[in-house]
This record gives C-alpha cells, sequence and structure tokens, in this order.
C-alpha cells in the first residue's frame, strides 16, 4: 500500500519535471523584479503601519 502510493508519487513528479522547462535569462529577470518588488511593498507597509503605532502610543 506504502509502496503503491510512492510509485505513484514519484511517477507524477516524473511527469511534471519532464513537461517543465527551464525559464530564460528574460524570464527568469521579470521573476526576480517583480518579487523584488512585492517584498518591498510588504516591507514599506509593514514599516508605515509600526511608525503609525509607534507615533500614536507614545
Amino acid at each position: 500500500m506504502i509502496i503503491a502510493k510512492l510509485r505513484t508519487f514519484v511517477g507524477e513528479c516524473r511527469r511534471v519535471l519532464t513537461v517543465t522547462k527551464k525559464p530564460t535569462k528574460q524570464e527568469l529577470t521579470s521573476i526576480v523584479k517583480v518579487s523584488a518588488v512585492g517584498i518591498a511593498l510588504i516591507g514599506l507597509i509593514g514599516f508605515v503601519l509600526h511608525t503609525a503605532k509607534t507615533m500614536m502610543f507614545q
């Protein structure tokens, strides 16, 4: 039972790996830029909220 599930899992992983492809340099650059903007935006929101909280409760 466990071996059958493991074989199924390995088969599905193999199928996914054959379908996927390595991103081009342009795709990778776009992904990195979008991720960096998202992280910076979340950090900015956190900073603004923290600063506002600190100023309100001094």
